[in-house]
């Protein structure tokens, strides 16, 4: 797929420092990429030291600058570590993204208590942890900052609440909760520490290891069929939006959670074609033109 390119200046996030979780594959990736190619210094967080390494070494082919740090969200002595390690090495936080998620197929009846509550550890109570560990450097008057203006924090989340999904239940209890902190957090520290707290909920984005697993091609195709408005969306859809709310164009923008998934969500089975539509709604009107006037039959 041909590189694309960004309408963005390279410059608007400029001298800004970030920290990713799950910054070193997928969706995570691709934001610490485009954040690092429009300024910003870029510390990324995961369990897996070889993907780290890979990453790190990706982004600085860049020229970016770039460090990885070994930890998981589930623990908050790991969070603490990594968030004082990425201020002591750029001297600030302006932009935290919790981009670190589990995800797999499974009916309710087939998914352990354990296994419910492992993605909710990640995803629900790792990003609060995160949140919970940054703050001190991420508000107004922390660290390397100005006494008037906070940083962002951009949690990643999903679609799948809105209404319901297959097989997705943990996740969507997950990510609902993730909506819950987001709103809560916009609310709280938005007032109290002029932090702007977002999140972006991702369709389908083709190539990642959530798409792998969730969609393998043999579906993907069956889809079309009856999702009007399904299409794959790519890593730099998400990335711009991540751009976009992390830079002075989003500075009035808090607590809202922004589908990037072309409409995906709404999408509804077409049960008649228009030809049928048109033709119905004539045979319709034909008939209740003709009709006589009901008159209700009296009670006396």
């Amino acid at each position: 797929m041909m590189e694309s390119v960004s309408p963005f200046k390279s410059d608007i996030l400029k001298g800004k420092v970030a920290l990713l979780t799950g910054g070193g594959s997928g969706i995570g990736l691709e934001i610490s990429t485009q954040f690092g190619k429009h300024g910003a210094s870029v510390a990324i967080m995961g369990r897996r030291k070889a993907v780290l390494d890979s990453a790190v070494s990706y982004l600085q082919s860049f020229g970016i600058p770039a460090i990885g740090f070994q930890g998981d969200v589930r623990k908050q002595e790991d969070a603490k570590r990594v968030v004082e390690l990425t201020v002591k090495q750029f001297g600030k936080l302006d932009i935290l993204v919790n981009a670190a998620a589990g995800n797999f197929l499974v009916s309710p009846e087939d998914l352990s208590p354990n296994g419910f509550r492992t993605v909710l550890d990640i995803d629900s109570v790792g990003t609060f942890t995160m949140c919970h560990e940054a703050l001190n450097y991420i508000k107004k008057g922390g660290p390397g900052r100005s006494s008037t203006s906070g940083g962002m924090i951009l949690n990643i989340s999903a679609t799948l609440h809105y209404t319901a999904s297959w097989y997705q239940i943990h996740v969507a209890a997950a990510k609902a909760a993730v909506d819950a902190v987001t709103r809560n957090l916009a609310l709280e520290w938005g007032t109290d520490y002029d932090i702007r707290v977002n999140g972006i909920a991702p369709g389908p984005i083709g190539d990642t290891a959530g798409m792998r697993k969730l969609g393998p091609e043999e579906i993907s195709n069956k889809s079309k069929e009856y999702m009007p408005l399904y299409k794959l969306g790519e890593k730099y859809d998400i990335a711009m939006a991540a751009l976009y709310l992390a830079s002075d164009a989003g500075k009035y923008i808090n607590g809202t959670i922004m589908p990037v998934d072309g409409g995906l969500w709404l999408s509804r089975p077409r049960h008649l074609p228009k030809d049928a539509v048109k033709e119905l709604s004539r045979t319709v009107e034909k008939k209740s033109r003709n009709a006589p006037v009901g008159v209700p039959p009296s009670k006396l």
